[in-house]
């Protein structure tokens, strides 16, 4: 497999982006490997050849990609191999998720605020704004999600 410069610039691109977002630097680029490549799945040996990376590390950024479920693979009749693909239908859970822990994060805070004893008014005010804003995100993404969801039909 052969990729252009301007697709291996967009896959360490895409690779920095999710690093800064707590991925590991294999794992973000396999990711960006599966969304820029040309083809819709790649095997096990197709994405360490391009990446350059062990093996090893091609098999943890995999199963930790399959186990968040990011990515997802396939088989084909009298072929052994399994390709792998971008998750591409899971973008809602995604997000769904993702308030689920911002939900649970605002929780934490506010038990934080309730044991704690210090007296720091600016900082517990700017704390309070965080949870509030947190609590606002909550409420209001699935009418976000679902006032998109009509505008695309």
């Amino acid at each position: 497999m052969t990729l252009t410069e301007q697709q291996l610039s967009l896959i360490e691109e895409f690779g920095v982006y999710q690093e800064n977002n707590g991925f590991q630097p294999a794992v973000a680029r396999v990711m960006g490997l599966l969304l820029v490549c040309d083809r819709p799945e790649l095997t096990f040996d197709e994405i360490s050849e391009a990446l350059s990376i062990s093996k090893s590390a091609t098999s943890n950024a995999l199963n930790m990609l399959l186990n968040t479920g990011h990515i997802e693979y396939t088989t084909f009749p009298g072929d052994r191999k399994r390709y792998f693909r971008i998750k591409s239908s899971n973008w809602s859970e995604f997000f769904v998720k993702k308030m689920d822990d911002l939900s649970y994060l605002s929780t934490l805070l506010k038990r934080v605020l309730d044991v704690r004893k210090r007296d720091l008014p600016i900082y517990d005010a700017k704390l309070n704004d965080f949870i509030s804003f947190l609590d606002y995100m909550k409420d209001r993404m699935p009418s976000l999600i679902e006032e998109w969801q009509k505008s695309r039909k």
